[in-house]
């Protein structure tokens, strides 16, 4: 049975306030309460929060008295807060700021309440997100060239590309194409580094014969992107082209069958068991995708023990891998609008060799 909640919520989480409010400065918290929604801020974003927000929230001065004020005028006595957020330390700050003299105020965890609302995007969010993809896309079409440039063109002179060039590369060209930042660091795995799914990039230098994995994503007016895809400097060799190819068949039947209404571990398993069957199952350690959206990880997630259902017009990734340590890995990711019947691909980028 679902928790009543508290006639007062006290939102700390940077996105949910942004998702509720619009508001993006480093220092707010929101008071939602039946009847109203209060923006209490700093000194420094109180002329930028009045012209930014949303109609209908006030926004006021963070203080003890303005606090309790609103507190007291809306008769609280149980304030939802959003645990998972918290820290030891705001949340004694908040705890303080709730000390009204002959009045005992409760609090009740309210984690995961807004991110279930954001589940649903609305049809604004959707195209912030299918520009952000595109955005991100340009990108890895300029870095798949560059890399393939300079292989063919490789001299002493003109050494080949480090990781963290390319990294580098990925953040200088997300910026010109009007990202305002990246949904992550970006992963850039050169060789053996692509059997580690979340390798760091480093120094290590590019050379002909390696598989590269690059795995990146844009935000771009607060949507993030995400998106996998491997580059062979030169043919696959029999056994990689078998195992790329597990990795995409499982991926497409995953896209192909998620639909809403659908458990997270149902739609996890339309690609895991695929790569189970096929015996490389201990070699697929991590869940088959995630939530999108204002965060690069928000609900839902395709995992095993994700037993809640996915919502329609929820946007996911599906990204199955399979990771051979000492050898390489492969890893194909898409960004997926989910629909009740057939669910879309926001992701317009070949998966081919």
């Amino acid at each position: 049975m679902q928790k009543t909640l508290p006639s007062s919520l006290t939102i700390t989480d940077k996105s949910n306030i942004k998702y509720l409010s619009n508001f993006t400065g480093s220092h707010g918290i929101l008071i939602v309460t039946s009847q109203k929604t209060y923006l209490l801020t700093d000194f420094r974003y109180l002329e930028r929060a009045k012209k930014s927000v949303k109609k209908n929230i006030q926004v006021i001065e963070l203080t003890k008295e303005n606090w309790q004020k609103i507190l007291e005028k809306e008769n609280t006595k149980i304030i939802g807060i959003e645990e998972d957020n918290l820290t030891i330390s705001r949340f004694k700050k908040i705890k303080e700021l709730c000390q009204i003299k002959g009045k005992k105020i409760k609090f009740q965890n309210i984690s995961g309440t807004i991110e279930s609302r954001r589940e649903i995007k609305s049809p604004q969010e959707i195209k912030l997100t299918i520009k952000s993809q595109r955005i991100n896309e340009k990108v890895f079409l300029l870095i798949k060239k560059f890399i393939q440039d300079r292989i063919a063109t490789q001299s002493q002179k003109l050494k080949l590309p480090t990781e963290i060039e390319i990294a580098w590369k990925i953040r200088e060209l997300g910026y010109q194409f009007g990202a305002e930042e990246m949904s992550f660091d970006p992963i850039v795995a050169f060789g053996k580094h692509t059997a580690m799914p979340h390798h760091n990039p480093g120094k290590t230098r590019l050379k002909k014969g390696d598989m590269v994995m690059i795995d990146m994503g844009m935000k771009y007016k607060g949507f993030c992107s995400d998106m996998t895809r491997m580059i062979f400097t030169t043919p696959p060799t029999k056994f990689q082209k078998e195992i790329y190819e597990l990795v995409l068949n499982a991926q497409e039947n995953g896209i192909k069958k998620i639909v809403s209404g659908m458990t997270g571990k149902t739609a996890d398993a339309l690609s895991r068991d695929m790569i189970v069957k096929q015996g490389y199952g201990e070699k697929y350690g991590h869940s088959g995708g995630h939530g999108i959206g204002l965060d690069i990880h928000e609900q839902p997630s395709l995992a095993e023990k994700y037993t809640d259902k996915l919502k329609e017009n929820s946007i996911i990734t599906v990204e199955p891998g399979i990771y051979l340590t000492g050898k390489f890995g492969i890893r194909i990711e898409d960004m997926i609008l989910v629909k009740k019947n057939k669910s879309i691909n926001l992701t317009k980028i070949s998966k081919n060799i």
